[in-house]
């Protein structure tokens, strides 16, 4: 792993085959979107690459319209899972890189398509991986950003990443949307549009899928409990722990004769 690596991200190597059955990662709203979107918006032949693609999910998507998807993750047991299911349903375009969203080991202008889902609040320098995507993308290509959004309101917010790095370790940051705008803006891209999802989080499968320790699931329950109504609101916290985020997702092109 190069300096940029969260050290925490090595527990989701024997993590491979419980989020590719996850329910929220396998399906949604925001995968099936995804599919119209670049149905409707990418000519063939198109290059795809998936950064930070966990199970593999967006990458196996994205390989019913490409001619080629690079799947690229930190971790080597998720991409084994990758492998394995690109194999299962006979996708051999897709191909697999492990490496970083920070040091994309590619050249300039070499995807027509760089994307990524619910990877982003794992990355250390959100900068640097923006800098990178937009080096290997070529100019008249497009990016496609999914991710749990964080709050707008500072109060929920910090209860929300709270939760999320109790739960996960390697959690860094949810971006709220305003966020993401100004950081995307910044790297050269122009917003073409945006859309939100409301993501129901059910408590049990969501800290079992990471083995969360008990005593670390005490302490999200505490938090829950302990919350000010203004945040169980905002949140919909359930009796059983169970929450609802926000699910954004941007697309994005290249700002006309930028360079980041």
């Amino acid at each position: 792993m190069n300096s940029h690596a969260h050290t925490n991200l090595a527990q989701y190597d024997s993590q491979g085959e419980a989020y590719l059955h996850s329910a929220i990662h396998a399906a949604g709203p925001d995968l099936a979107y995804a599919c119209q979107q670049v149905a409707a918006q990418v000519p063939r032949p198109l290059r795809v690459l998936d950064v930070g693609c966990g199970a593999g999910h967006l990458s196996l998507a994205m390989a019913r319209y490409a001619d080629q998807v690079t799947a690229l993750d930190p971790s080597t047991g998720m991409l084994d899972t990758v492998r394995a299911a690109a194999t299962r349903q006979g996708l051999a375009q897709v191909s697999t890189t492990c490496a970083q969203a920070e040091h994309l080991p590619f050249g300039e202008a070499t995807f027509d398509l760089v994307c990524s889902r619910y990877s982003a609040h794992h990355w250390l320098d959100l900068d640097a991986a923006l800098t990178d995507m937009h080096r290997v993308l070529q100019p008249a290509g497009h990016i496609m950003l999914i991710d749990i959004a964080g709050h707008e309101n500072a109060l929920v917010d910090t209860h929300l990443q709270t939760m999320e790095l109790l739960r996960d370790r390697s959690h860094v940051r949810n971006r709220s949307l305003s966020q993401w705008r100004d950081v995307l803006a910044r790297h050269g891209f122009e917003i073409l549009h945006h859309t939100t999802w409301a993501t129901r989080i059910d408590f049990t499968s969501w800290v079992s899928r990471m083995r969360t320790a008990p005593d670390r699931v005490a302490m999200l329950r505490t938090l829950q409990a302990e919350a000010p109504q203004e945040v169980r609101q905002a949140l919909q916290i359930e009796p059983d722990g169970s929450f609802t985020s926000e699910t954004v997702l941007f697309w994005a092109r290249p700002q006309a004769g930028c360079q980041d």
